[in-house]
């Protein structure tokens, strides 16, 4: 529970939880028809959970990170796709609200706005991470962007892109830029791409930018080499990682839950207590992982150090919610092929934990690299 400037209490996860049967309702069918949950996130909207993240000072609920990820997780309980369109917001909202109350003040404008006006933010960090995309170009007054960013989940309610571009600068060369894009901006097209193996309704869809304009103003934000591990990005990892991963525990956990219930009808052949047993140990190995997660955005710093221990959990909680779910089928039996069984759908949606950095193999490589002393960037 957070409580704001003027003492009320609330209480986010009950919310969620409240709202739970009405987004489960919905969210086979936007499955099967691979539209955006629109409904779900506009009910929401009206109980102010994406204003949840932002500091009570400024006007939203004042939740942090901790309380965000148990938001998000009891949104994976009911539907999946929710969930995961809405972690994205939620981060990219708790990332300002991080630096903000480190004493960076520049986001305070936007966060007011999400606050006070319902701006729904769109990240493509999970697709840029270190090494940007898009061409800027100088022009007179600010920047012309073109290029195509993916992944853009929840973009059908976006307002505002949180996105990078490349600038050729002429004395430090290559500079990615980070900066917020009005997504009614000219230029900007929201193309209708997203037909995927699961979160379907998340709305991910590719957003194509042509000779877009950003004034000098909103041109203010982090600019570093591209490729490169920066304070920022360092920054993103201590906020982003365990809150996107809070929708799949939830997720995890509501295919155990599907999975008990199927078994229970043949519970009395001796296998089915060992299969059950091997479920919980491994959705205890991703629920302590992403407990530890939390408990790093509480107490540790940025920092290479910090990044990789965050990046090894977030592999930790990954492997386990997928193995979880492999074994989730082998408890429900062949019932759980069914797709009416919703234990299919669980399973496809968790498929989609493999694709947010970093991917396993390039957290080895890292954690390894940095446990040598060896350069990360390298």
């Amino acid at each position: 529970m957070t409580t704001t400037e003027m003492g009320t209490t609330t209480d986010w996860i009950g919310i969620v939880r409240e709202l739970g049967p009405s987004l489960a309702e919905r969210a086979a069918e936007h499955d099967a028809n691979d539209t955006f949950v629109a409904d779900n996130y506009a009910a929401l909207e009206e109980r102010g959970v994406f204003k949840a993240a932002v500091p009570a000072e400024l006007g939203g609920g004042g939740a942090l990170v901790g309380e965000l990820c148990g938001m998000v997780r009891e949104l994976g309980h009911h539907c999946s796709s929710t969930a995961l369109a809405a972690s994205m917001h939620t981060h990219s909202v708790g990332m300002m609200s991080f630096l903000w109350r480190g004493g960076n003040k520049a986001p305070e404008p936007l966060l007011r706005r999400v606050a006070a006006e319902g701006l729904m933010l769109v990240s493509s960090g999970g697709s840029d991470w270190l090494a940007g995309s898009g061409r800027l170009e100088k022009v007179e007054g600010g920047y012309k962007m073109t290029g195509r960013k993916i992944f853009g989940s929840g973009v059908p309610a976006g307002h505002v892109l949180m996105t990078t571009g490349i600038f050729d600068d002429p004395q430090e060369g290559p500079t990615v830029i980070h900066f917020g894009l009005p997504l009614n901006a000219p230029g900007v097209k929201v193309l209708d791409t997203w037909r995927a193996l699961g979160m379907r309704g998340t709305g991910s869809h590719d957003i194509e930018l042509e000779s877009v304009f950003l004034p000098d103003a909103v041109m203010g934000g982090v600019r570093r080499p591209p490729g490169k591990w920066h304070p920022a990005v360092h920054a993103s990892a201590l906020v982003a990682l365990p809150i996107i991963y809070a929708a799949y525990l939830g997720v995890a956990e509501a295919a155990r839950d599907v999975a008990l219930e199927l078994a229970r009808k043949r519970k009395n052949d001796p296998n089915v207590a060992y299969l059950t047993g091997e479920m919980e140990n491994l959705l205890v190995s991703a629920q302590l992982a992403h407990a530890s997660m939390v408990d790093l955005s509480r107490s540790a710093k940025p920092g290479p150090e910090t990044s990789s221990a965050m990046l090894t959990r977030r592999t930790l909680v990954a492997n386990g919610v997928l193995r979880t779910a492999e074994k989730a089928l082998e408890v429900a039996g062949g019932a759980g092929f069914f797709r009416s069984s919703r234990l299919e759908r669980l399973f496809r949606d968790l498929q989609a934990c493999r694709y947010h950095p970093l991917p396993e193999k390039q957290q080895t490589r890292l954690t390894g690299r940095l446990l040598l002393g060896l350069d990360i960037d390298g």
